[in-house]
């Protein structure tokens, strides 16, 4: 008997925070979460995360583009492999999303369904994702992210406590004040640790090359989007021949066939495509994959809610070689409520539980809703 999609659910969550989360190009003044549950005919169902950070009101329009255009596409469907279900999507919307020229939320919600539909598979197997997907080692190596650009040291020492020893320090900040945080956070945690830095695309190609300079005697191991996404391949191959950089770039490349390209420039050391904002675990295991036996490390972007986070980290357990996975070290009760990790000497060990290994307690987390899934059964 064939297996049918018979019921979308899709939840809003948001978060408040004490002190927005400043970066280079804005702020975050709370937390949002979008959420889907996909239940099949079987009983057997699956989460995913949409991406939803930016901009944050943006969280309750990806969930009527779930409820409007996605569900009715997805219920009573019958189930094919995630990879099949995401090729389907995407034909199906490609028109839809030129035309309204929002071909982001569009891939971002393709990119939650299938997460789910892995979850859900990985569940019927009775098998934790990571090993489902073919991985052997549940250990991934993570790193403390968003540090600064205020109490750098603080936050640091904190997360050095709670087990990380490594750390990601925000840059692209006017005047002296990237080179300095970056040396006294050297000087905190000293020449072994290992600091990674981002300027979530704060400098024009013309003047990244000095502010990249300035930060290479504190050995950053990777600097993460110094210039735009969609400079061409040309300018980040000149930016590495005039600095000498480890590069890092990814959240913000969509598709195949960029992803190919960037990669087979060779400007880049590090990959770090986002499950929740294009491809899933499908589009973005093929990338992993291609990177790192090409030798450029896996290292998942993910700073939104638990579940995306959850993901991202199986995926990198099954996908292997030398990455790291991003935890935001700021507070965010919809990634601590609902993934709940142990951090040892740098790293976490992912659960045997089926799937992803989380499953949301809604009533918990009630409080946080804007937007319910009930009105998408």
């Amino acid at each position: 008997m064939a297996l049918t999609i018979t019921k979308v659910e899709c939840w809003v969550h948001r978060a408040p925070i004490a002190t927005p989360l400043a970066n280079a190009f804005a702020a975050m003044t709370n937390r949002p979460a979008t959420w889907l549950r996909i239940t099949a005919s079987d009983g057997a169902w699956g989460w995913g995360e949409v991406f939803s950070n930016f901009p944050t009101v943006g969280a309750e329009h990806r969930a009527r583009l779930v409820e409007s255009i996605f569900t009715p596409l997805l219920e009573n469907f019958v189930l094919e492999t995630p990879p099949e279900m995401r090729q389907v999507l995407e034909a199906r919307t490609r028109i839809m999303a030129i035309q309204c020229g929002e071909p982001g939320p569009f891939a971002q919600i393709i990119g939650a369904i299938d997460q789910a539909l892995w979850d859900m598979s990985a569940r019927r197997a009775g098998q934790p994702l990571w090993t489902h997907l073919g991985g052997m080692n549940p250990r991934v190596r993570v790193y403390a992210s968003g540090l600064g650009p205020d109490d750098v040291v603080k936050t640091a020492a904190a997360k050095r406590a709670e087990g990380f020893r490594a750390f990601k320090l925000k840059v692209g900040f006017a005047g002296g004040r990237n080179r300095d945080n970056l040396a006294t956070l050297r000087e905190a945690v000293g020449r072994d640790a290992t600091i990674m830095v981002d300027a979530n695309q704060a400098w024009s190609a013309e003047a990244a090359p000095a502010r990249i300079k300035e930060l290479l005697p504190y050995a950053p191991h990777w600097i993460e989007e110094p210039i735009a996404a969609d400079e061409t391949l040309d300018t980040w191959k000149r930016l590495l021949a005039d600095t000498g950089a480890p590069l890092a770039a990814g959240e913000n490349i969509r598709g195949e066939a960029d992803f190919a390209a960037a990669i087979n420039a060779g400007f880049l050391r590090f990959v770090q495509p986002d499950v929740g904002k294009w491809g899933g675990i499908t589009g973005c295991g093929a990338v992993a994959r291609r990177a790192v036996a090409r030798g450029i490390a896996f290292c998942p972007h993910w700073l939104a809610g638990g579940v995306g986070l959850a993901a991202s980290m199986h995926l990198l357990a099954a996908v292997g070689g030398e990455g790291f996975a991003e935890v935001d070290s700021n507070p965010n009760p919809l990634r601590e409520e609902v993934f709940q990790m142990d951090f040892a000497d740098g790293s976490v060990t992912l659960s045997d539980a089926p799937g992803i290994g989380v499953e949301p307690d809604l009533a918990r987390l009630r409080r946080y809703v804007v937007r319910s899934g009930s009105s998408l059964k």
